[in-house]
């Protein structure tokens, strides 16, 4: 099975179009110590031929563009794709826009939480989606999904979904209800266990989730693969910056570090391939050079770059 990040930064990409933070500055000076990055997206595929994209960013036509193996075949149909279906964690806009760059008539699946797919359903723009081309499924929570394309047929990759402390996304809060978390409810943020319809190979895709609790430690006890949030290193670090008021926390984001931080929560895991994704611009892990990123890679951890790919 091939696992490629085809988009490796959280909302916004690195660096933001508007970010004038000193990584960003350094990004558009084209300093080599902080690779520029598209925003998170994945795509996985057991036989090299058909792909799955679990995200779609908007970024989504330039990471294409990026990467061949989802590209047209040189000697294929005029309008044709090897993307067979897209799999959605949540409805955060930098996963599910990316769904409008693929409305040019294109058969293919969208499989969501019925909390997503309501979202979905409920704005009208995604309607450029064709109905009678781009299937949408119910992707159910705690059992496993062959994931198929529009035709019912096995793509060979294989997905359970699990809950995982979260947010709803950012323009679907109600301030009314934020002692409740704005408004959160199970279905709006799952982790992925992703396998081979074989099962011989398998990899945990978390690239959302606000704390480490007992029930996910549990879950990815002795993994193979994990690739996991790294929106933030330090709780307050966008505050500290001086670009933006919120926390981790209030984002529904674990940062890297500090005692709850996922490097303490799953170091004694086991888990033998651990990778951060969906890296926001103020995370100083960009900087190959920091002290933040040292910490990390020292404690077992890659950092995610476009283009990294994983063979299990």
């Amino acid at each position: 099975m091939r696992l490629k990040i085809i988009g490796s930064a959280a909302g916004g990409g690195f660096p933001q179009w508007n970010c004038n933070y000193q990584l960003s500055r350094r990004a558009w000076n084209g300093d080599e110590s902080v690779l520029s990055r598209t925003q998170s997206s994945l795509a996985v595929s057991s036989n090299g031929t058909d792909w799955v994209l679990f995200n779609a960013s908007p970024d989504i036509r330039q990471q294409i563009a990026a990467t061949p193996e989802l590209q047209p075949q040189e000697n294929g149909r005029l309008r044709s794709t090897p993307i067979r279906a897209v799999v959605l964690t949540n409805a955060d806009v930098d996963h599910i826009a990316g769904l409008l760059s693929l409305r040019e008539r294109e058969p293919f699946v969208i499989y969501a939480t019925r909390r997503v797919l309501d979202v979905l359903e409920a704005n009208s723009i995604f309607n450029v989606l064709d109905r009678a081309l781009v299937d949408r499924r119910e992707l159910k929570i705690g059992g496993k999904t062959d994931i198929l394309d529009v035709a019912k047929t096995p793509t060979g990759i294989t997905v359970e979904a699990f809950p995982v402390p979260g947010k709803v996304a950012l323009f679907l809060e109600d301030n009314s209800k934020a002692g409740e978390g704005f408004g959160t409810q199970e279905g709006d943020t799952i982790g992925l266990h992703i396998s081979s319809s074989d099962g011989e190979q398998a990899a945990f895709y978390v690239p959302g989730c606000a704390r480490i609790d007992a029930a996910l430690k549990s879950r990815l006890h002795r993994a193979d693969c994990l690739l996991f949030d790294g929106t933030l290193y330090t709780d307050d670090e966008m505050v500290a910056a001086g670009v933006g008021s919120k926390t981790g926390a209030r984002m529904g984001h674990v940062s890297i570090s500090g005692e709850n931080g996922s490097l303490a929560a799953l170091a004694e895991l086991g888990i033998s391939n651990r990778i951060f994704v969906h890296i926001n611009n103020t995370n100083p892990v960009l900087d190959t050079a920091s002290a933040a990123h040292a910490a990390t890679v020292d404690a077992g951890w890659k950092i995610a770059f476009d283009g990294m790919e994983v063979r299990l």
